[in-house]
């Protein structure tokens, strides 16, 4: 693996030539490939933060993404909306971040106290009552969605300046990033893991188990939420086809692909999964079976490597770390167990 100290110079040079890109890149690219891959990351990272630290793989992201979608579309001004507030666009962003944490933290309270299989098909439940309420539900948004929802003026145009959009969900794909990072090593976020590692331990030791997990998905919905906003902040229109199963079997893929426990590997499954869609689209030989297209290699990247791309990097540089050790001579104690060591 890369040495500890380099991560974080690491990290800042990549954050650097991505704020740079837009420089160099087309608007097609920037808006296209590089905004909806850092959206798609952080709604991903939503995901991989309960996988990682819970031990949970929730199906609810994609409904709680949109119900931040849909909060805003209905609170701000929007066109083709049914029913329009004409509430300013960052107080609706806000009240659209509070509405989902409220519904991810009821839906934290049922799904806590269950496990496993049972854990992920809750949540997936939760995932298509969400999207049934919202496709039936003519007042709040109906099958045609909300269209034309108006984008706070400091970010201009998504199609005229789609660099606005881009820098500002890098800066909040950063924040998310730190924040992960940084509550792993809270008191809180190492409960959390003690949980995930073994729950009748840590409840005979005095931890509510039900509300350090209630709390915790409260946090995953809080970051599904920014996704969500910045979605429909991009897109300009959200309908009950956003949230549906594929977009669910869409974005566990992306962190499946990047890797399912490495906070990291949120935009990095994103970003390839948003180049494959693009790129595959323009085949005459895929045409409609995308889908497909994109399961495939999703197969074979997990037979690859079932840790993912960051899997597969870490591995390589495992091994680049190992061919430049120092050979040890065969008969030292200590180069033999050295030797064992490397080649273990």
């Amino acid at each position: 693996m890369i040495p500890a100290r380099l991560h974080w110079p690491i990290g800042a040079v990549v954050v650097v030539v991505a704020a740079l890109l837009p420089i160099v890149m087309s608007d097609f690219t920037v808006s296209q490939i590089l905004t909806r891959s850092l959206i798609l990351g952080i709604a991903a990272a939503s995901l991989i933060f309960l996988a990682s630290l819970g031990g949970w793989v929730s199906l609810a992201q994609i409904g709680l993404y949109g119900v931040a979608g849909f909060a805003v579309g209905n609170l701000a001004q929007a066109d083709g909306g049914v029913k329009v507030f004409a509430m300013d666009m960052w107080l609706a962003a806000l009240l659209a971040i509070i509405v989902t944490v409220v519904i991810g933290l009821i839906i934290g309270v049922v799904a806590s106290r269950s496990e496993g299989i049972y854990f992920l098909m809750i949540t997936l439940a939760f995932g298509v009552i969400i999207r049934l309420l919202f496709e039936k539900a003519t007042d709040l948004s109906g099958f045609g969605g909300i269209n034309q929802i108006i984008q706070p003026e400091v970010l201009g145009s998504a199609q005229l300046q789609p660099e606005r959009i881009y820098w500002v969900c890098l800066v909040i794909s950063v924040l998310v990033y730190l924040g992960v990072r940084y509550f792993a090593r809270t008191p809180f976020g190492l409960a959390f893991q003690g949980i995930r590692d073994n729950a009748a331990r840590m409840k005979a030791l005095g931890y509510n188990v039900t509300l350090i997990r209630t709390i915790a998905f409260g946090i995953g919905a809080f970051v599904a939420a920014l996704a969500g906003v910045l979605n429909v902040w991009w897109n300009t229109q959200i309908s009950p086809g956003t949230i549906d199963i594929r977009p669910v079997i869409f974005l566990l893929m992306i962190a499946i692909i990047g890797g399912l426990y490495r906070i990291e590997g949120a935009w990095v499954g994103a970003l390839i999964y948003v180049i494959l869609d693009n790129r595959l689209r323009s085949i005459d030989l895929v045409g409609e079976r995308v889908a497909t297209a994109l399961g495939i290699i999703f197969l074979l990247i997990v037979l690859l490597s079932p840790g993912g791309v960051m899997g597969i990097l870490e591995s390589l540089s495992s091994r680049w770390r190992r061919s430049d050790e120092p050979d040890q001579p065969a008969g030292d104690g200590d180069g033999t167990a050295a030797a064992v060591v490397a080649g273990d």
